[in-house]
């Protein structure tokens, strides 16, 4: 295999996925153990959005601080911060999930970009939107599993289990991740090494986000979508069991499937040349407000709707990630670039924190049913953003 599958990217890839692996067992625990204790829909929401929104906050940093040290050395320092802040789960209460949640929203911040920086930086464009799909579907792949290992978990009351997984996550992430390697694509190597010689200001990158329009529309559109993403994610544990015949874990293993299983079936449609497609992008953001509003129904139309929603925001969260950065890789300056892209999978970032830190308290005054009917509309709004009309080309006759 070559590209994007050559054995040193797929090596990437596993890293990926073992990171990611505790964040699925914990997206079920954290809730249910939240509700056990007490906590509302709003406090719930707080300390799952903790987790997303430090990595907001700290994605440009990251960006900047590794266009400057390169991915590797950051790679392995941040490791430590994570197996750090797993093992913290595993003896503490609501306090502790707290201040775990922002530690690892401090690693991830840096991992990820680490991550995929160093996959772009290291394919030629042709196979570029394709490494960002496969990083993208490995850090998916846990969620098929890990839903329903957590509900085992949980049911059993076997937190001693939860415990041993936890620390053996952060051990082979550990090791796994101190033996990863990245090149640079030679074709850019000069040009990266002229790019770690500007000294661009960080403050003015993010002026970015408003005098660059390209920049500004994918992160709006981003934006939204991640609330939706994160009201499911944070919720989806408590609201099913309101859904006749309804199941946390089937419907998150069936979304995280989904997700996969599109990321492999669509990944060579995924556009890779620099254009903005519209048709692409608004039916996208279709699926997700039809895939929310199912979530919505299914309190009353039941089991039916509540996994074909899971099925339609498994298919729109495969395509709209990879698709806007990869299209924002093309036309965004090489000389921030990397900060520029921080911004970006910041606002991705602080949409799935909004999703539990906005929708809680919705949910607390009126329903969770209520709260993901918002989510449909919020996207159904976006379709119109999401339109560009196409440029009349003029000729002679």
């Amino acid at each position: 295999m070559s590209g994007a599958m050559s054995w040193p990217f797929l090596r990437l890839y596993i890293l990926v996925l073992l990171y990611f692996s505790a964040n699925a067992i914990l997206n079920v625990i954290i809730p249910l153990q939240g509700a056990f204790l007490g906590a509302s829909s709003t406090t719930i929401g707080l300390i799952m959005g903790a987790y997303m929104f430090t990595t907001m906050f700290f994605r440009p940093w990251a960006g900047k601080m590794i266009q400057k040290h390169g991915p590797i050395k950051m790679l392995r320092i941040i490791l430590i911060i994570n197996g750090f802040a797993l093992i913290l789960y595993t003896f503490t209460g609501l306090g502790g999930y707290l201040i775990a949640r922002i530690l690892q929203g401090v690693s991830t911040a840096f991992f990820s970009m680490a991550l995929q920086m160093g996959i772009i930086d290291a394919l030629p464009e042709k196979d570029r939107s394709q490494g960002i799909s496969y990083y993208s579907l490995f850090s998916y792949i846990p969620g098929i599993v890990g839903p329903v290992l957590a509900l085992a978990v949980w049911q059993t009351g076997g937190m001693d289990y939860f415990t041993v997984v936890l620390i053996g996550i952060a051990v082979c992430t550990g090791v796994f991740g101190y033996t990863a390697k990245m090149e640079q694509n030679k074709e850019r190597t000069q040009t990266a090494a002229d790019v770690s010689g500007q000294n661009v200001s960080m403050w003015e990158s993010f002026g970015q986000l408003v005098r660059n329009l390209l920049l500004f529309r994918c992160c709006v559109l981003m934006l939204s979508a991640s609330v939706v993403f994160g009201a499911v994610t944070t919720f989806i544990p408590l609201y099913a069991s309101q859904v006749p015949g309804g199941n946390a874990g089937v419907y998150l293993m069936l979304q995280a499937g989904t997700v996969v299983l599109a990321r492999i079936a669509l990944r060579k449609r995924i556009p890779s040349d620099g254009k903005w497609h519209s048709p692409f992008i608004m039916t996208t953001m279709l699926l997700l407000a039809v895939a929310a509003q199912c979530v919505s129904f299914s309190v009353t139309g039941g089991m039916p709707f509540f996994y074909l929603g899971a099925v339609l925001m498994g298919i729109a969260q495969a395509i709209l990630y990879p698709t806007l950065t990869t299209y924002l890789s093309f036309v965004l300056p090489q000389l921030n670039r990397n900060v520029l892209m921080g911004l970006f999978i910041a606002t991705a970032d602080l949409g799935i924190s909004l999703g539990g830190v906005v929708m809680g308290p919705i949910a607390d005054l009126s329903s969770y049913s209520f709260m993901y009917t918002i989510c449909a509309i919020l996207g159904a709004v976006m379709i119109v953003f999401a339109y560009e009309r196409r440029k009349a080309t003029t000729g002679t006759s």
